[in-house]
């Protein structure tokens, strides 16, 4: 995201979109990217990331660290360099004396340990594109507990080391250590942790934690945060969210939020000579007569290749191939969006002509392979073609309608879904004008990250195709749109 204000920020790229950078095939749901830095130096880009491929299963996490550069972040970049694999949430701090260092929490799995074990420090050499010298454990938290996410600043001739704690749901927050020397010791804040809602179910901005520090080119220093609305004080429909906080500096060389205390303000000062608005809520509507995808459209776990998608088979239309069903973690052919307001409305236009009962395409609201909404568009013995809503609720999948309703053979259908809150209905037109709800209005609280189990992904609005015979079916769609009310 780029930003020339810090008020209003837009998507303007997406790196990680060859399989030579990120194959996320089979990872177990919200695993993938975890917690990506990005710096600049020396000319360069530098993009870490983690591919977690697998974090709930017993005391074991199967992840890899990477590190890809540019000279421009529109790319292209570099083929990704394997780093580590001790831990996650990786970052690299580049000093001021030239040498570069990586910072990544360390795994402990083993039976009576402290899983989280602390954050450990190794040198970076950019000509050999690998880890040299020793590892050093240089931090292991605080009584808040469960330390990850670090990274490091330099200011005044200390090094600072901010660090996540509290695990990445209520209880999460920001802690800050500093040190002369990089290796530490560190000695804490004395006000820590400098950020928490731990305790305080009535602040906005949940589940603040997991922060990171800028200064402006005027000399100004922020703090952007990972947070969480929750709808009814429990449920985060819309993910994990990116908060700001201005800082500032006291005399004894701490930072603290500009506001006092350690809960985030709702609203904070711009910087100074910065006169915006915030920009009102997206309304678009993308017409598949293109080139190429808009670039908020995300599909699962591999990147979007010709190989189940087109612009071109059907011009004026978006042809996705089916492939796998919804709960798969290897080959699903679906395209979405990220949900980012608390009402919004979604539609699209579906060509799809299934010859059976196992091709289906449609319109989803999407959390994951356990949880999902599915308005979908399939072929029954007695019905023909016919839609029916599929709801799968944690992992146990039903239809929400005891009875398809029935589809002309001819033209196509268009589908709806409008979120509100705490509710989804869904409804079908067949002329774009006169439109019909379809089922109850159903709870978006499936679609949440506390739903569940833990999860950090936040709900998606897309389009999908299925064909469980492997023969690949196609579905065309015209048009999706996408428009935020609240």
């Amino acid at each position: 995201h780029h930003s020339k204000n810090l008020v209003n920020w837009n998507l303007i790229a997406r790196p990680l979109d060859q399989l030579r950078l990120l194959d996320m095939t089979g990872n177990v749901d919200s695993g993938g990217i975890w917690a990506p830095c990005l710096s600049y130096s020396d000319g360069l880009f530098y993009l870490i990331y983690t591919n977690m491929r697998s974090w709930d299963d017993g005391p074991y996490k199967v992840c890899y660290n990477y590190l890809t550069t540019a000279s421009d972040i529109q790319g292209p970049w570099s083929d990704a360099v394997f780093l580590s694999g001790s831990g996650f949430d990786p970052s690299l701090f580049h000093d001021s004396d030239g040498r570069k260092w990586l910072l990544n929490q360390l795994w402990d799995h083993r039976p009576n340990n402290n899983q989280f074990a602390g954050i450990v420090l190794q040198e970076y050499c950019p000509e050999s594109k690998s880890l040299i010298g020793p590892v050093k454990n240089i931090f292991k938290g605080t009584e808040i507990a469960l330390v990850e996410g670090p990274h490091l600043y330099k200011r005044n001739g200390y090094y600072y080391l901010l660090t996540a704690e509290g695990g990445t749901e209520y209880n999460h927050a920001a802690t800050l250590a500093r040190s002369r020397t990089i290796e530490g010791p560190y000695e804490l804040h004395p006000q820590n942790p400098i950020l928490t809602t731990a305790g305080l179910p009535d602040i906005p901005l949940q589940k603040a934690g997991h922060a990171s520090m800028v200064q402006t080119p005027e000399g100004e220093w922020y703090l952007a945060h990972l947070c969480g609305r929750p709808i009814d004080g429990t449920h985060c429909i819309l993910g994990r969210e990116t908060a700001i906080q201005k800082l500032r500096w006291r005399d004894d060389d701490w930072p603290e939020l500009d506001h006092g205390g350690s809960t985030p303000a709702v609203r904070v000062p711009a910087p100074r000579g910065v006169v915006a608005d915030l920009e009102p809520g997206i309304s678009q509507t993308v017409k598949f007569d293109c080139r190429t995808l808009n670039i908020h459209f995300q599909a699962l776990r591999r990147p979007i290749t010709d190989e189940w998608l087109s612009l071109t088979a059907n011009p004026g239309r978006l042809r996705l191939y089916g492939q796998e069903m919804m709960v798969s973690k290897f080959k699903q052919s679906l395209l979405a969006r990220r949900i980012q307001a608390f009402k919004v409305v979604v539609e699209t236009c579906l060509h799809f002509d299934p010859p059976g009962f196992q091709q289906m395409a449609g319109l989803i609201a999407y959390y994951n392979t356990q949880n999902h909404y599915y308005l979908r568009v399939s072929r029954d013995e007695m019905a023909g073609k016919c839609l029916n809503i599929i709801r799968c609720d944690a992992g146990d999948t039903t239809q929400v309608l005891e009875v398809e309703v029935p589809l002309p053979e001819d033209g196509p259908v268009y589908l709806g879904l409008s979120l509100d809150v705490g509710d989804i209905q869904f409804r079908y037109s067949t002329d774009g004008d006169n439109w019909k709800e379809v089922g109850p209005s159903l709870s978006s609280r499936i679609l949440s990250d506390d739903y569940q189990t833990l999860g950090f992904t936040g709900a998606f609005a897309g389009i999908c195709a299925q064909d469980a015979t492997g023969m690949r079916f196609p579905a065309d769609f015209e048009f999706f749109s996408y428009a935020e009310l609240g």
